[in-house]
């Protein structure tokens, strides 16, 4: 059976290194890690890391986009390991603030731009 894509943006492929910690319900970091995207959008990432990321925390990423780190809360929308044995999560972007969804949408048609 076909799965139906249920994303309201495009995904582009982006590598980008990031940091990330991970907060329980109680507000407390209970693991941080580092990582890179697989993929960007307006919405979310696709995260590959070496530990996996708990769906049950918030997540809060610092992501390097060019010349700018940007500061982005997430949460946990899937996770499966990879063929390297590495850990895949999207991650749907919670709330970010306009300066962040600028520099994503600019590195986004920067992107765009240049894959003809």
């Amino acid at each position: 059976m076909e799965q139906q894509d249920r994303r309201k943006k495009s995904r582009t492929n982006s590598l980008n290194l990031l940091s990330y910690y991970c907060v329980n319900e109680n507000d407390e970091i209970v693991m941080q890690g580092v990582g890179r995207t697989l993929n960007i959008s307006e919405d979310g990432i696709l995260l590959e890391t070496h530990e996996p990321v708990d769906p049950k925390h918030a997540v809060s990423l610092f992501i390097a986009i060019e010349e700018n780190l940007v500061d982005v809360k997430g949460k946990v929308t899937h996770s499966f390991t990879n063929d390297s044995g590495k850990f895949n999560t999207g991650i749907a972007f919670v709330a970010p603030d306009k300066a962040t969804r600028e520099i994503i949408e600019q590195s986004i048609a920067a992107f765009k731009g240049g894959e003809q």
